[in-house]
C-alpha cells in the first residue's frame, strides 16, 4: 500500500483579504483553580455522584459482616490472625478488622454526607421559588395537551363560568389564578417535599450512625447471682466505644443480681426448650443511691439514665473449695463455665495460683443434668436435675506474677504437668454436690459445695439512636408523598361565540410519569357545564 500523506483540509490563510494578518487561534480556556474547584464540586454534588457513594458504602459494609472486628470481638481477632499468618497482618493493615473505624469507610461516609447537602441545597432554593411563583400561563392550543375535552353550553356565561371552575378547583386543592380568558391551576406542591424531606431524613439518618459510632459505647460483664455489676471499665468483660467516647461518659449506677429464674420445656414435645428467663435485680442509679428492685427479662431492657442494660446470656457456676498440699484454703467460690450446647454443657477452668507448695489448676465440664454412658459424660436437659463437674488436674511450681491480663477461661498449660492416676492414665475426677476428691501425693484436695447461676449483661448507650429512628420516619412519610401525590396541572378558558354557544375547552397534563384518573377528571370537569361533551375528551398523548 502506497503511504498517504495527510494534510489539513482547511489550512489557515497566511492572511486575510483586505491583507491584514489573521488573529492566532485561542485554544479553550483554561479552568484555573477556581473553576477546577467549581467543576469538582458540581460532579460530586450531581445525584449521580451521590447514588455511586451510597451503593460505594453499602458495599464497603459487607468486610464488616464477614471478617472478624476488633470492637467486637478481639479474641476472634486474634485467632484468626494466627490462624492466618500471611491473610492476617494484610488485612489489619488495610482496616478489615476495623472496617467502620477505618479511613477508607470514614471517606467514603463524609464524601455522601457532602454530597448530599450539596444536592439538597440547590433543590430547597427551587421549591422555594416554585411556591412562590403564579401557576404557569394557558397554552394557545389546549387541544395539544394529553388529556383534553371541550363541551358547549348554549346560553353560558363566559365569567360566570370561569368564576364556577375556579371555584372547584380550589375545592379539589389547586393554587387557581386568573389568566385572561382562562383559569390556570396547579397542583401536587407536596410531591417534591416529600422528595426533599426523604433525602433531608437520609441526611438525618446518616448523622444519627455518626453519632451514635463517635459517642456510643457497648459491653458485657458476666455477673454471678448474688454479685454485682458497677458501670466502670474494670468491670466489663469486653468493651467497644466510640473514637470520641471518653470514660466520664460512664453513668455510676450498680446492678446487683438477687436472683435468676430459668424454666425450661420437660414435655415430650420441645422438650428443653426455653420458657421463662428472668432476673431479679436491685438498681442503684446513683453513688449513694437507694437501690431499688426491678425485673429484668429478655427483650426488657432496664433504662438508667439513658444507658440500656440487656439480659443476653445465663449459665452455670459451680461452687468449689480447694486446699493445696499444705492444707490450707487456696481457693473458694464460685467459677463460671461457658455453656457449649443447647442442654447447657459447660466447659471451665478452676485456677489455684495460691498453692502451695505447688499451684493447682482444673480443667473439665460441669453437666447441669448428667448422664455417663458410652459417649462419655454429657448432659442430657439445660436444666439442674442431677449436676456433676468432670475435671483433669494439672500442677507446677509456683508462678511468677507479671500483672499481665489472662484469660479465665482458659489454661495456659506452661510450667504445668497433668496429674495421673495410679495406673498411670490422665486422672479423671468426678464430682456431685457434698462430694470431694484427694489428689495424690498429698498435692491437697477439692470438693464441690453446689452450684449458682451467672447471667451475661450487655450495657450499652447509643446517643444517635432517637435521631435515627426520627430520621427513618421522616423517611417513610416523605417517600409516601412522593409516591401517591400526582403533580397535576389544569387550564379552563370559555369563551363565548358570536351568536352561538359558550365553547370551554379543558385540558389537563401530569408532571408525574402516572397519568391515573387525568382523562377522566378532564372529562368531568367539562361536562358540568354540559352533560355531553365532544371533541377529543378521552384523546391522550
Amino acid at each position: 500500500m502506497a503511504d498517504t500523506k495527510i494534510s489539513s483540509v482547511h489550512p489557515a490563510p497566511a492572511q486575510l483579504p483586505d491583507g491584514r494578518p489573521p488573529k492566532p487561534t485561542k485554544g479553550p480556556p483554561a479552568l484555573g483553580l477556581g473553576g477546577g474547584l467549581r467543576f469538582l464540586w458540581t460532579q460530586l454534588t450531581s445525584m449521580r455522584t451521590a447514588l455511586v457513594l451510597l451503593f460505594a458504602l453499602a458495599v464497603a459494609a459487607i468486610p464488616g459482616s464477614l471478617v472478624p472486628q476488633r470492637k467486637i470481638s478481639p479474641i476472634r481477632v486474634s485467632d484468626f490472625i494466627a490462624e492466618h499468618p500471611t491473610l492476617g497482618p494484610i488485612y489489619d493493615r488495610v482496616g478489615l478488622f476495623n472496617v467502620y473505624t477505618s479511613p477508607w469507610f470514614s471517606a467514603i461516609y463524609l464524601l455522601l454526607f457532602v454530597s448530599l447537602v450539596g444536592c439538597i441545597i440547590p433543590r430547597v432554593r427551587v421549591y422555594a421559588k416554585a411556591l412562590r411563583s403564579r401557576p404557569p400561563g394557558t397554552p394557545r392550543n389546549l387541544s395539544r395537551l394529553p388529556a383534553y375535552a371541550v363541551a358547549e353550553v348554549p346560553g353560558g356565561n363566559a365569567e360566570q363560568i370561569l368564576a364556577q371552575a375556579a371555584a372547584r378547583l380550589k375545592e379539589q386543592r389547586y393554587r387557581v389564578i386568573r389568566d385572561g380568558d382562562a383559569v390556570s391551576a396547579e397542583r401536587g406542591y407536596l410531591r417534591e417535599a416529600g422528595n426533599l424531606v426523604f433525602h433531608v431524613s437520609l441526611l438525618f439518618l446518616l448523622l444519627g450512625v455518626a453519632v451514635g459510632g463517635l459517642y456510643g459505647f457497648r459491653g458485657t460483664s458476666v455477673v454471678i447471682t448474688g454479685q454485682g455489676f458497677s458501670n466502670n471499665l474494670i468491670q466489663y468483660d469486653d468493651f467497644s466505644a466510640g473514637a470520641w467516647f471518653k470514660d466520664s461518659d460512664l453513668q455510676p449506677f450498680t446492678v446487683a443480681v438477687s436472683s435468676f429464674r430459668a424454666k425450661f420445656e420437660t414435655g415430650n414435645v420441645q422438650r428443653g426448650a426455653a420458657r421463662l428467663f428472668e432476673a431479679d435485680v436491685a438498681v442503684t442509679d446513683s453513688p449513694g443511691g437507694t437501690p431499688v428492685q426491678q425485673k429484668l427479662e429478655v427483650n426488657k431492657p432496664l433504662n438508667i439514665d439513658g444507658t440500656t442494660v440487656h439480659l443476653i446470656g445465663h449459665g452455670y457456676a459451680p461452687t468449689v473449695t480447694v486446699k493445696d498440699g499444705a492444707g490450707d484454703i487456696a481457693f473458694s467460690g464460685p467459677v463460671v463455665f461457658l455453656p457449649q450446647d443447647g442442654n447447657f454443657t459447660s466447659a471451665g477452668v478452676i485456677k489455684v495460683p495460691d498453692g502451695r507448695p505447688e499451684r493447682l489448676a482444673f480443667e473439665g465440664l460441669f453437666l447441669p443434668t448428667a448422664v455417663l454412658d458410652d459417649q462419655g459424660p454429657r448432659s442430657v436437659f439445660p436444666d439442674a436435675a442431677n449436676p456433676a463437674l468432670f475435671l483433669n488436674a494439672w500442677s507446677g511450681p509456683p508462678k511468677k506474677e507479671t500483672g499481665l491480663p489472662e484469660n479465665v477461661y482458659s489454661l495456659d498449660t506452661d510450667g504445668l504437668t497433668q496429674l495421673k492416676d495410679g495406673r498411670g492414665d490422665t486422672l479423671r475426677i468426678a464430682l456431685t454436690p457434698g462430694t470431694s476428691y484427694t489428689l495424690p501425693d498429698g498435692r491437697g484436695t477439692i470438693q464441690m459445695d453446689g452450684w449458682v447461676r451467672w447471667v451475661k449483661l450487655q450495657i450499652g448507650d447509643t446517643p444517635g439512636v432517637a435521631i435515627s429512628l426520627g430520621a427513618i420516619g421522616f423517611a417513610v412519610a416523605g417517600l409516601c408523598l412522593s409516591l401517591f401525590i400526582r403533580p397535576r396541572r389544569v387550564w379552563v378558558r370559555a369563551r363565548r361565540g358570536q351568536d352561538g354557544p359558550t365553547l370551554v375547552e379543558v385540558a389537563g397534563l401530569d408532571r408525574a410519569d402516572a397519568r391515573a384518573g387525568l382523562d377522566e377528571d378532564v372529562a368531568e370537569l367539562a361536562a358540568g357545564w354540559s352533560g355531553d361533551t365532544t371533541g377529543k375528551g378521552s384523546s391522550t398523548r
